[in-house]
Parts: structure tokens; sequence; C-alpha cells
């Protein structure tokens, strides 16, 4: 038997290792993703099963245990035989802080004491491989990472678990629900929580600007009068259109040439971001893809995807000509000018910085330099999603190292009586890195801004007609798609009003890791905290109660700032300005500052809260054929026209039902998209028996794992208005921005007071969003 072997994070990984280095350094075993789970607190103290209100925190760490689940068993069994024969170990693993993790985990739990060697590559071809073997290190050299992955994992075990049990005990007594909660994710829900807020409490204002064309020697433009300080009324803004009109006067003519820097080259939040926007990708989609073009078979043409910076190291200069010249040599980028030599920017404005690497363990996404010259061979098997995001992490790349953007920025202003009217051009010198981008324009040079001015001179004399007053409405902020709230769990610090800390948390990472943001988002959703609506992601009403009830408890627990400061004490630990030791006691402080707050007599939650419904607000789930097959029948029975836009809306076929189908009898759960759905056929008691099994079982998993729970649906149909909302003159209604098309659809109408349901309708559905 060997006396050396390599473990690899996964078996295609493994495969990867072979093909490029065979059996040069030993039997090559994958693992599965992580091996080992953490012990569960009872596990440790046997009092802890009963849950209560303490920290649960051991003295020490808590223990690993063996995974369960895929072929884990196995493949640590072979893991650990292989050991017991060899005298050094090849740690192969991704090489991020969970790689580490994953790989090191392994010899810590069955106590291998003989030599390690720490292998780590940011591309997954056969030379960066070789090469990565060639020059690994001993595992002691990245003990700081193994202790900062520790660190976290501990942390967020005692912190969840804690705050999970002691939420559940002392603000859901006698409901029988678990209220999560999770240090990562339930300031991600709150993040999503807050806008949905805003934009329900958002009231729009009415404002006006006045614009006019002005007449010089070479030519016309247009010009606008829009005050940092809005004209609300209308009379205001025709007495300057009034002033305007026909006024003569000297321009002043302000005339710059600047310059603009290529954007940073791609991490992955930025990557997500952007193609959430531009493609509709869900984050999790965008590291699918990511993933493929990184370790793909026959493929494997960018480097590792899961970065957390946007800088490269220095030593990547030398393999610049080299990439540019393989992007160049196919047709998709062969007419992008990249200058020869390339233009290469060192230090915190360019993308080769090697203190901005610094507590990082990869680089920013970049093509593979060893396989670009097979881009040509490669690009028939890449899929469609996978070309659009290789043609965004290479244009970012050949942008990066071209000349700066050269303008020469207009700026017009003509003062009509004390008000200022303004006009503003740009006019490209040199397209310089834009030229990557040819369709690509942006927004700041889109309407108006985009005008052409004329050759103007500095107090040359305009004469301004066809003034003009335009509407303007205040808008809500926009709801958040999975790109823009990865960035958001990335800058948490603009959720902190501190400016001090503030300023001190712009430096560190946000919330969650680029690894696991994607996770956080997909599991929220899961659980239904959080839906889907078009391209964007917005809390269900459960998610919207939970998040008051967490905030109404203590503001802490739902604060992203709070956790930006502990996920910076953890990272800390990783650059060596923080101990592990030290930066779990600040998290287990913190715990035990919300157990102590929770302990002090909030009062207990309605129960109802948890069991709202999980509909998208400001959203309308089509309707199931059952139910528009429904609709359609009682129409034909009862004589009746079937409601306006019932095929595509299940809100239109639900308020029609509720108004007239039989009453659901007792037992038929509330939202069974087929009301006329036959009566459960022999054995529905035994299936009905394992789902309860099957219920009960995930609660628990739900527990042990400190995750938000699912609290029991309540049954029944939807109650009936009580008689003193169907008084004359209706029910008033508060129906956030956006929602008019659903509000009507329901049976909303409006009047010079407001939004109202006519007497005699039912408004449970308006109750049911919280519009009553």
């Amino acid at each position: 038997m060997t006396d050396q072997i390599v473990i690899t994070e996964k078996t295609s990984q493994a495969k990867d290792v072979r093909a490029a280095v065979g059996g040069r350094y030993g039997a090559i075993l994958p693992a599965e993703g992580h091996l080992f789970d953490l012990v569960e607190p009872e596990d440790v103290v046997p009092e802890w099963k009963r849950w209560s209100p303490i920290l649960l925190r051991p003295d020490g760490l808590y223990g690993t245990k063996p995974a369960s689940g895929g072929n884990k068993a196995s493949k640590l069994q072979a893991i650990r035989a292989a050991l017991k024969a060899a005298r050094t170990v090849w740690l192969a693993t991704d090489c991020d802080r969970e790689g580490q993790l994953i790989g090191q985990e392994i010899l810590e739990h069955l106590k291998y004491r003989g030599r390690v060697m720490r292998v780590i590559f940011t591309a997954q071809d056969p030379q960066t491989i070789r090469d990565a073997f060639a020059r690994a290190r001993p595992n002691t050299d990245y003990a700081r990472l193994y202790a900062a992955a520790v660190a976290r994992r501990q942390a967020d075990q005692i912190y969840n678990l804690s705050l999970t049990r002691t939420a559940t005990v002392t603000l859901a007594r006698g409901a029988r629900t678990v209220i999560g909660v999770g240090r990562v994710k339930t300031p991600t829900l709150a993040i999503v929580c807050k806008r949905e807020n805003e934009i329900r409490d958002f009231v729009p204002q009415t404002y006006f600007e006045v614009v006019a064309t002005a007449d010089a020697a070479a030519g016309s433009f247009r010009m606008r009068h829009a005050p940092k300080e809005r004209l609300l009324e209308r009379e205001d803004a025709e007495a300057v259109a009034a002033l305007a009109e026909g006024f003569e006067g000297p321009l002043s003519v302000k005339v710059e040439d600047k310059r603009q820097g290529p954007p940073r080259l791609h991490d992955l939040p930025s990557l997500q971001k952007l193609c959430g926007s531009r493609f509709g990708w869900s984050a999790a989609r965008t590291l699918e893809v990511a993933q493929q073009l990184y370790d793909g078979e026959g493929k494997k043409v960018i480097t590792y995807p899961r970065a957390e910076t946007r800088y490269l190291p220095e030593s990547l200069i030398p393999d610049v000509p080299r990439i540019v010249a393989g992007l160049r040599a196919g047709r998709a980028y062969g007419e992008v000018p990249v200058p020869d030599p390339a233009v290469i920017r060192r230090g915190a404005g360019g993308p080769f910085h090697d203190k901005g690497l610094a507590g990082a363990s990869h680089h920013a996404v970049i093509p593979n330099a060893n396989t670009v010259e097979t881009l040509r061979e490669v690009w028939p098997r890449l899929s469609a999603d996978e070309r659009k995001l290789f043609d965004v992490i290479a244009r970012s790349y050949l942008a990066a190292m071209m000349p700066d953007f050269r303008y020469r920025q207009t700026t017009v202003t003509l003062d009509v009586r004390g008000h200022a009217f303004q006009a503003s051009g740009r006019q490209p010198i040199e397209l310089g890195w834009r030229a990557a981008f040819p369709n690509w324009t942006p927004a700041d040079e889109k309407g108006e801004e985009a005008q052409l001015l004329p050759a103007l001179r500095n107090g040359e004399a305009t004469r301004l007609h066809d003034a003009q007053v335009e509407d303007k409405e205040t808008r809500p902020p926009p709801r958040y798609n999975e790109g823009t709230l990865i960035d958001a769990m990335q800058n948490a610090w603009r959720f902190v009003a501190d400016e001090a800390l503030r300023d001190r948390l712009k430096e560190a990472k946000g919330i969650g890791t680029p690894a696991t943001r994607a996770e956080i988002i997909r599991s929220l959703k899961a659980q239904e905290f959080l839906a889907v609506d078009g391209k964007h992601i917005v809390p269900t009403e459960r998610g919207l109660s939970l998040h008051a009830i967490l905030e109404r408890a203590d503001p802490a627990l739902v604060d992203p700032g709070v956790t930006a400061q502990m996920e910076r004490l953890l990272d800390e630990v990783l650059v060596g300005q923080q101990e592990m030791a030290g930066a779990i006691d600040a998290v287990c402080a913190q715990a035990s500052r919300i157990i102590g707050r929770l302990k002090e007599g909030t009062p207990p939650l309605d129960p109802a809260l948890l069991a709202g419904s999980s509909r998208k607000p400001g959203g309308d789930r089509a309707p199931t054929p059952a139910m528009r097959g429904f609709v359609e029948s009682l129409a034909r029975q009862k004589g009746l026209k079937t409601p306006q836009g019932y095929k595509t809306s299940g809100s239109a076929c639900r308020a029609f039902l509720d108004e007239h189908a039989p009453k659901r009898p007792p037992g038929v759960v509330e939202g069974q998209d087929n009301p006329g759905q036959a009566p459960s056929q022999p054995g529905g008691a035994a299936r009905s028996k394992k789902g309860a099994a099957r219920r009960k079982a995930t609660t628990a998993g739900t527990r042990a794992r400190g995750e938000p729970g699912t609290a029991k649906r309540p049954s029944g149909g939807r109650k009936k208005a009580p008689p003193s909302e169907m008084a004359e003159g209706g029910t008033p209604l508060r129906i956030p921005f956006g929602n008019k098309d659903l509000a009507l659809k329901l049976g909303a109408r409006y009047r010079a007071g407001g939004w109202y349901a006519p007497p005699g309708l039912d408004i449970s559905g308006f109750r049911d969003r919280g519009w009553v």
C-alpha cells in the first residue's frame, strides 16, 4: 500500500487531479463535501436536550461526528483505511476557507499525525494542478485559514441553536411552532422585509419640472429646470414656464476633459448581481453556470468562481499577453482593440493589487491562462448560458487591460430670472476600454443626458421657446432581485446608522460568504419566507410576520449591521488580528445579550402570525387548471359571467369562488387549489399518518439545525367578514403602491377618500395581505 495519498473535495475533482498527476503522489481519494457534522448540544450536555433559554456553549469546542447521506460513509471508510499506512497526505480540496475545513477536519477527527502538504489551485486544468503540486506548502502554513473556518462554524452553531431555542421558548409559549433564528439567514430576511415595508408604506408625490428649447448660433438643444427643492405645485411650475418663454440671456458654458478607468474585475457577488439584472438568473444559477465553466468536463475555461475579491496578484501580470492573445484569436473578441503591450494598472485603482488580496484565499474570476488557447475547441461544448457568463468574464478582463475612456463633458447653465435651467452632454474623445462593450450604454448617457450639444461659447446669447411643464412622480425603492440582494448582503454597512462604524464595516465582506449566500436565499425560499415574483424576490406574509416578531423582541436579531460586525471579527481570524477563541467569545457575548433581553418578559406571539399566507405580496399566482375549470363550471351552473382575467389570475378565481362556491365543510384546508376535489380514496388515512410522521421528522430536523421552522397552517375555509365591516359606505382599505391591478381584481374600488371594499364584498383576501 502506498505511503502517501491525495484527498480531494469531490469525485470530479479527483478525476481531474488523476488526469494531471496520475499516481505520482499516491492514491487519490475523494471526499463528498463535508464528511463530518458538529455533534448536537444534547450529545455534549444531556440536560440540553430540553429546550430552554440558555447559551449552548460547551467547554472548548463542539466535537465532530460522521455525516450521513449519499456515499459519505464509504468515502470516509476508504480515507480512514488509507491513512493507516500513509506517511504523507496531500490536501487538494478547494482553495477557500470551506475547502480547508473539509480536508483538515478529516485529519483532525481521525487524529492523523503524519506529514500534511496543502495543494492550492485556482483553476482546474492539468497544467495548473501540476504546478500547484510542485509548489505545495506545509499545511501548517494555512493554520489561520482553518481557524477562521472553525470559528465561523462553531459560532454559527452556538448562536443559531441558542437563539432559535430561546426565541421559541420565550415567544412561542404554547404554540406548536419553531421560531428559527440564523446569524446570517435572519438579517437576510430582514433586508427584504424592510424593503417591502418601505414599498408598502410609500406614498407617491407629484412634482413638476420645466423644459424648454434653447436656440444658439450653432443649433438648438433642450434645457431643463429641475431644482433640488422640487416644485410641488403646478402653478409654481407654470409661472417658471411663463418666465422662460421667449427669455433671452447669456449661457454659462463649462467644458472639461475627463477620463474614466475600466470597471473592476468580477468576484462571485458582482457576477450574481449582473446576471440577476441582465439575464434574470438566480444567485444559485449563476454559481452553477460558473462552476461548470470552472471544472466541467472538457471546459475549465475560468478560474475559481467563489471569489470574494476583485483584484489579482501581481504575479499574474506575465499571463496577460497569453490570455489577451487567446481571447482575441476567436471571432467573438478579435475586434476588441486591446493595445500591444496591454495597459497594466497596479494598486487599488487597477486590477493588480497584492494588498487588496489580504485575507483572501483566491483572486478575481478571470479566463484560465492555461486553457484560453483551446477556447475555439471548447466553445461548441458550452451551453448558451455558459457562453453568456464567459462573455461577461472575458470582456471584463480585456477591458481591464485597455486605456481609460476619455471624454469631453459640457455643462450649460442659463439663469432665467433666478431660476436655473441646465443642459449637459458628453462627447467621447477616446473610447478606450468602452470598446470592449460595444452594445452597452451607461444609464447616465441615456435620455437628455445623451443629447449632442452644438458648439457653444461661454457667454453667447440664447433664446428659450416652447417652454412646457412636465408632470413627475416619486417612485418607491425597487424590489430586490437575487443579484441585488446578494450585493446588499455584501455591503451590509449601508444598513448601519453610525458613521464611524459604517466606515469600519466598509472594509469587511458583509454578511455570509460568496459560497453560502445563494444557499441562504434558496433556504429562505424553500421555507416559504421568501418567494420569487418575476425577476424579483419578495417576502411572503409568513416572512413578514416572522421579521416583525423578531424585530419587536430585539432589533439586534434582524439587524444586518450587527451581523456584519460579527462577520468582521470572524474575518479577522484569517489575517491574524483575532484569535479563534476571541471571535467565538464575541459572537457568544452578543447571543447572551439577546437571550437576556428575550428572557426579560417579552410578550408571547399570536401563533396565527406564523401561519399566515405565503402568497407573494404584490404578485399573483396563475390558477391551476382545476381551479379554472371549477370557475367555468360554477359560472355555467349559476348563469354567471366568469370574472375578468380568471384564466391568468389565481386571485380573480379565488375571489369568485369565495363569493359563489358552496362553503367548504370543516377539515378542508384553506388554499386547496381544487375546491371540487373528491373525498379521500381508501388508504387516505394511512397516507395522512405517513405525511404527519414526515412533517414531525422535518420539524425535528429543523429544530436540530436551528433554521426558521414551519408553523402548522390553520384549516377551515375563509371566515366571512364581520357585519361591522360591511357597514354602509364599505370598508376602508390600505392598498400599497404598485398593487392597483390586484386590488381591482379582488373587487376594491377607489373614491376621493381612498380605496375601499364595497358593502357585501368578502374582504378576507385583503385581510390576508394586511390591506384592511
